[in-house]
């Protein structure tokens, strides 16, 4: 669409083979992880610092070109989808860790270096970044989505963790959206408004992220449970007590399975509660001891520990592989996963809702979920060129959509809305609540040249 426009002609004259029309190329930057249909942008521009997706804003705004961020590909909910065509701007080679500050706890890193990366650099320093989605994300399109994962428990989501951004606007200016202080009254809060926006309001470039200290002791748990509800009623009640767990990741009996045979795992079978607690030697002994108290009054058994970092990390690695033995126990299948977040006092419900939903259904899938703060997944593995199949599903998933805004939840816990959930935006927000984001984003991106297409629905 795109291929005579003078911003193309620059761009491929001045960056050489960093900037491609590749068929290959373009389709892979134009869908995610999930069932989305993928929409190749025309042209994919791999950009190497702050200064060359400035240039590459500018050229493009001046002819209404679309323009795409993309990170690390692993969106679930149809963020990179080219709907427009446009140039996707590609920033996984943007991965310096500009400064690291043990004494402030706190760094600087271009939005291309992941949190796996991240975390190898620091831990030698004793420290560490917690928010874990479970996929090796970009840091730059965690902050983009506002991301979470199992840790948000204890540690908090991207919007807690992030303290400035550098963000190029829709023009091609570049702003540091806040400074390095952990408080501050001036203005409006600017990196909030960026952190969320999924590439609809600027590109982000760099990120400074708060850090952690390694903590002094950690051990992991799982343990089984008679049923469904009741894991999900005792992890409730572990948050009530206020336990400072790190993590509480609840796996339905058919994850269990699907795990142990994608990850060569030997988990007992049932519905499962996976803990991590972490403190000093005696914190971490009190919080084991009183979870186990307070799970046993739900039929909480059979606890098995993992202490040493390496079993740890096996056994979190197969949790965050979930989405992957889902498809795995279906060949050829696509994945698509739920999202919906709920107050803690609703979980319980919320997730009867959606276990008698996907039997009803006979859908291959499992829940799963980061139910210390609400959240929880159906991972269905599906046949994409099935439509009854996909219709079923579709509803099944309005229907705990609409579960969840009733009880005062979201359409979405960490996955973002992308055109995946734009159908729900009005029935979170209101006509009021729209209209306020679509003047944020015509004053910020007059011509719609980001991302167009995702987070808000037509007028």
């Amino acid at each position: 669409m795109y291929e005579d426009s003078a911003a193309f002609k620059t761009l491929g004259a001045r960056y050489g083979n960093r900037f491609s029309r590749s068929p290959a190329l373009r389709a892979q930057h134009g869908g995610g992880e999930t069932h989305h249909a993928i929409a190749a942008p025309d042209a994919v521009l791999f950009a190497e610092n702050t200064e060359e997706v400035a240039e590459a804003v500018r050229l493009c705004a001046a002819e209404d070109i679309p323009v795409i961020a993309f990170g690390a590909g692993t969106s679930l909910e149809g963020h990179l989808a080219a709907t427009k065509g446009g140039l996707s701007l590609d920033l996984t080679r943007m991965r310096k860790i500009l400064r690291v500050s043990p004494a402030d706890l706190d760094c600087t890193v271009e939005a291309g270096v992941t949190r796996e990366d991240l975390n190898a650099y620091l831990r030698d320093q004793g420290l560490f970044f917690p928010v874990d989605p479970g996929a090796n994300a970009t840091l730059g399109g965690m902050a983009a989505t506002r991301a979470s994962g199992t840790n948000a428990v204890r540690y908090g989501t991207m919007r807690e963790n992030v303290l400035s951004l550098t963000v190029v606007l829709a023009n091609g200016d570049v702003i540091r959206t806040a400074s390095r202080a952990r408080k501050s009254a001036a203005g409006y809060d600017l990196t909030r408004l960026f952190v969320g926006s999924e590439g609809t309001l600027g590109i982000i470039t760099e990120v400074t992220l708060r850090l952690h200290g390694i903590p002094e002791a950690a051990a992991a748990a799982t343990c089984r449970f008679p049923d469904l509800v009741s894991a999900a009623e005792a992890a409730i009640a572990v948050i009530q007590y206020g336990v400072p767990i790190a993590r509480v990741e609840l796996m339905e009996k058919r994850l269990v399975d699907y795990t142990n045979a994608f990850s060569g795992l030997t988990l007992e079978g049932g519905d499962t509660l996976v803990f991590e607690f972490h403190g000093s030697g005696q914190s971490v002994e009190d919080q084991v001891a009183t979870v186990k108290d307070i799970v046993a009054d739900f039929g909480g058994t059979a606890f098995t520990w993992a202490t040493t970092p390496e079993e740890r990390s096996r056994l979190w690695k197969a949790r965050h592989d979930a989405f992957y033995a889902v498809l795995a126990a279906r060949a050829g299948s696509k994945g698509w996963a739920t999202d919906i977040c709920v107050p803690i006092s609703e979980l319980a419900a919320s997730v009867a809702l959606a276990r008698d939903l996907v039997e009803k259904a006979g859908a291959t899938a499992a829940i799963l979920g980061h139910v210390g703060d609400g959240n929880f997944h159906v991972m269905f593995a599906v046949d994409p060129d099935d439509a009854d199949e996909l219709a079923r599903v579709r509803s099944i998933n309005a229907e705990l959509i609409h579960h969840a805004i009733a009880v005062g939840g979201t359409s979405t816990g960490e996955h973002g809305i992308g055109s995946g959930k734009i159908d729900y935006m009005r029935e979170e927000f209101g006509d009021a609540g729209l209209a306020l984001m679509r003047a944020i984003k015509t004053a910020v991106d007059p011509k719609g040249i980001f991302n167009p297409g995702k987070i808000l629905p037509s007028a």
